[in-house]
């Protein structure tokens, strides 16, 4: 990386002059998924038509959302909902989600970048070609307080349905019959440049109720970075005349979950032991034990572990509370910095902290600006949850030019939002639990 087409150092003024040149080509729709709104201020509190992305997808599941677009954090999405084939309503799932930071520090300690907060992440945002949305629709976003005032209107905001295979397969006793369906994936998508990166952020809904998200850096490698002398850096082009600096990029969301539309949710954490075959048993055992996690928790991933976001106030139909599980993706964990030591954060919800370090809101004295010192022991209520993903990254050879694009991200999974499968199909709705006499 870095910084803008000439320098490492970076210019907030040439940075955005950058942006703006580059955001003036125009782009039209690509398809009839989402509806086409002209070019619109920043969301009203109403979610008017313009600012809705709803989509029924092929398999009978409905997504349902709001969108506005931040100067620094970019695509926020909002009251997002999920109505699978059954339900009679929308199950609320999100307030909010977004991005809290992406934190970029080099190897050999010369910079470090706060792509969000400080260099001009939301200012960014590229105008994308219909090929960039494939069978989808292209929305106008209007940058706020946008750099280049005369270009504030960009064609930034994707929503497009995927094909991802297989969601499940079933051969009943006899090979006479096969149950199994092809699942669809609504994908909601921005791509916003920063220095010489474009950062692809995506957000998939999964027709069984399964979000991700995910962040595909792509773009170039920087010219000026290959420096790197000192040992830290990788031999890029002929011989071993230019080393790029590795890097690390460290990736952080902020998810304010609604279950059934209330803030009051409880967070558990779960943790499974495997012990050696004892008393005569012939293989180990697996003892899973939950923690009730009351307090705010800075939680690191483990083997076996696991935390799950807990509904007070839903049920599905077999009376069990309603929650989602949340499902880290690989990560190379940054040490160098206190609020990138641990994986996840669960914090009681505080508006003024919305970025996960170099926090622009004023939280008053002590308050602190990065989320390692939020998390100071009030009891939790109404979580907030910060993940933190981290990808080192060694430049290669096969990264010019362009850079084929390396993700990093998380999920989050039903557990126990439906009563069954959410795709069953109708042959087998009856078969839930232990098989009642005479069904």
């Amino acid at each position: 990386m870095r910084v803008n087409r000439f320098s490492r150092a970076r210019s907030r003024t040439a940075v955005g002059l950058s942006v703006a040149a580059l955001a003036v080509g125009a782009t039209t729709a690509a398809g009839p998924a989402v509806a086409q709104p002209k070019a619109a201020p920043t969301a009203a509190a109403d979610c008017s038509a313009a600012y809705k992305i709803e989509q029924t997808l092929s398999t009978g599941t409905t997504w349902r959302m709001c969108w506005h677009y931040e100067s620094e954090a970019g695509l926020v999405l909002e009251n997002i909902s999920y109505q699978p084939k059954g339900e009679a309503q929308p199950i609320k799932v999100l307030t909010s989600a977004k991005l809290a930071q992406i934190h970029v520090p080099y190897d050999d300690g010369k910079a470090e970048y706060s792509d969000l907060t400080g260099a001009g992440f939301g200012q960014g945002l590229m105008n994308m070609a219909p090929g960039e949305c494939p069978g989808g629709s292209i929305k106008t976003v209007k940058v706020p307080e946008a750099w280049d005032p005369a270009h504030a209107n960009v064609k930034g905001l994707c929503a497009t349905t995927r094909s991802r295979g297989h969601a499940y397969r079933m051969q009943g006793d006899t090979a006479n019959k096969v149950w199994q369906t092809q699942g669809k994936d609504l994908l909601v998508y921005t791509v916003n440049q920063v220095g010489w990166y474009e950062y692809i952020t995506e957000w998939r809904f999964q027709d069984d109720g399964t979000l991700h998200m995910n962040v595909g850096a792509t773009g170039s490698l920087s010219p000026g970075d290959y420096n790197a002398g000192d040992g830290r850096g990788w031999p890029i082009g002929k011989n071993a005349t230019s080393y790029a600096t590795s890097h690390s990029h460290n990736v952080f969301w902020r998810l304010n979950f609604g279950l059934d539309g209330s803030s009051k949710s409880k967070v558990e954490q779960y943790d499974s032991v495997v012990s050696p075959p004892r008393n005569g048993n012939e293989g180990p055992t697996n003892k899973t034990t939950r923690t009730k996690v009351t307090k705010e928790l800075a939680g690191d991933a483990k083997n076996m572990r696991w935390w799950r976001v807990v509904s007070n106030s839903g049920k599905n139909k077999d009376n069990h509370a309603r929650s989602y599980e949340i499902v880290p993706g690989a990560t190379t964990k940054y040490l160098g910095r206190p609020y990138t030591k641990h994986d996840i954060y669960f914090t009681e919800y505080k508006k003024c902290e919305q970025f996960a370090s170099d926090n622009l809101r004023n939280c008053g004295t002590g308050g602190g600006k990065s989320v390692d010192k939020w998390v100071n022991g009030q009891t939790l209520t109404h979580p907030i949850v910060w993940m933190n993903v981290g990808f080192h990254h060694v430049a290669r050879d096969e990264d010019q030019q362009p850079m084929p694009v390396h993700w990093q991200g998380f999920s989050i999974a039903p557990r126990d939002v439906t009563a069954m499968n959410p795709l069953t199909p109708a042959d087998l709705a009856d078969q839930n639990g232990q098989p009642r006499e005479g069904s």
